[in-house]
C-alpha cells in the first residue's frame, strides 16, 4: 500500500468524523496518517487514523485496515492501545482509538544517547526490562486470541507518560486466523526487525514477535544494533534470508556494559535464525527476562 500522500492536512482540521472533530495531524504511516481528534460525547481526545479511499485501490488493502480494527477490538489489555469505533466517509476509512500521551521507545533510546553524562547514555536496565516484559506480557495474551503482531519495534511501543506504562500500538498488519489476504511470499514488517521467516515472506507464528522483542530488548540495552547491512533495506533482507546468522557485526556483550553472559544467551536465543531455537512462548521468554539480575551500573544510573 501506497503512503497516504492524498490526505491534505490542513483541509482537515476541523472535520467530523462520527462525533470526533479532527485537532491536528500526529503522523503518517504505510496505512493511513493519524490526528488527534475531540470526541464531543465524552469530551476527550483520542487518535483518529484515515485511510484515503483513492489509497485503498484494492480489497485487500481495505480488508488490511478493517482487520486492523477488528483485531484490536477482540483485545483487551491494559498494555494494548483500545480501539473505540470504525467507520466510513465518502473519501475516508477511519479508527478512532485511545490517544496516548508519551513518547515512544525509540524516541526514549535516541533522548539517552544525546545525554552529555557519558555514563547516562543508556537506558538503566531494571526500566528496560520493567517494559519489555510488560510487552511480553501483552503479546503473550494477543498470541491466546490468535493474534500475532508482526511488527513490533521501539516506535511501537508507546510509554504513557503520566503511568509510565508501555503500550503496544499499531496492529495495522497483524495476523489472525481470518486474514485472508496474506500470501506466501509475501514480506510484511519492518526489515530491521523481521524474523528471517518473515523476511523470507514463509508463514509466521508467535516467535516472530518473540525475534522482534528480542532486537527490541538488544538495542534498548545497548542504544543501538551492531547490525551488518543495516543502512541498506535491501541487503538487509537478503542477509536475513539467506545468512540470518551473520545478521550481528559483533556479540551483544561487546556492544554494551549492561549487557553480561547472561543477557546475552538471552538475547541470542531470542533472536535464534530457526524458530525451533527461540523461547517456546512470551510466557518462557518473560520469566527467564524477569530472573535476569543486572550487572552493576555506574551510579545514578540504576534510576529513572
Amino acid at each position: 500500500m501506497s503512503r497516504p500522500k492524498a490526505i491534505d492536512a490542513a483541509r482537515l482540521i476541523g472535520r467530523e468524523f462520527g462525533n470526533v472533530v479532527l485537532v491536528r495531524e500526529l503522523g503518517r504511516g504505510a496505512m493511513g496518517a493519524v490526528y488527534v481528534g475531540y470526541q464531543k460525547s465524552l469530551r476527550r481526545q483520542v487518535a483518529v487514523k484515515l485511510l484515503p479511499k483513492a489509497d485503498a485501490a484494492t480489497e485487500s488493502s481495505r480488508q488490511q485496515f478493517r482487520d486492523e480494527a477488528e483485531t484490536v477490538a477482540i483485545l483487551s489489555h491494559p498494555n494494548i492501545v483500545p480501539i473505540f469505533e470504525i467507520g466510513e466517509d465518502a473519501e475516508f476509512h477511519y479508527h478512532v482509538m485511545q490517544l496516548v500521551q508519551g513518547a515512544d521507545l525509540g524516541r526514549l533510546i535516541a533522548n539517552r544517547r544525546k545525554h552529555p553524562v557519558p555514563g547516562k547514555r543508556l537506558l538503566p536496565p531494571a526500566l528496560v526490562v520493567e517494559i519489555l516484559s510488560s510487552v511480553l506480557d501483552a503479546l503473550g495474551y494477543a498470541h491466546g486470541e490468535g493474534v500475532v503482531h508482526q511488527d513490533i519495534k521501539p516506535a511501537n511501543i508507546v510509554i504513557e507518560e503520566a503511568t509510565r506504562r508501555p503500550l503496544i500500538v499499531d496492529f495495522g498488519i497483524a495476523r489472525t486466523a481470518r486474514a485472508e489476504f496474506w500470501a506466501e511470499g509475501m514480506m510484511v514488517g519492518t526489515v530491521r526487525y523481521a524474523a528471517p521467516e518473515q523476511a523470507a515472506g514463509r508463514e509466521t507464528d508467535a516467535r516472530c514477535d518473540i525475534y522482534s522483542t528480542g532486537l527490541v530488548l538488544f538495542e534498548a540495552l545497548a542504544g543501538g544494533l551492531p547490525l551488518r547491512d543495516a543502512d541498506d533495506n535491501r541487503k538487509l533482507l537478503a542477509r536475513k534470508v539467506r545468512q540470518p546468522e551473520t545478521l550481528l557485526e559483533r556479540p551483544p556483550s561487546a556492544t554494551s556494559p549492561h549487557i553480561d553472559q547472561r543477557m546475552e544467551r538471552i538475547i541470542l536465543r531470542a533472536i535464534a535464525p530457526d524458530p525451533r531455537d527461540r523461547f517456546r512462548n512470551c510466557a518462557e521468554f518473560r520469566q527467564i527476562l524477569g530472573d535476569w539480575i543486572p550487572p552493576q551500573t555506574a551510579v545514578g544510573d540504576s534510576t529513572r
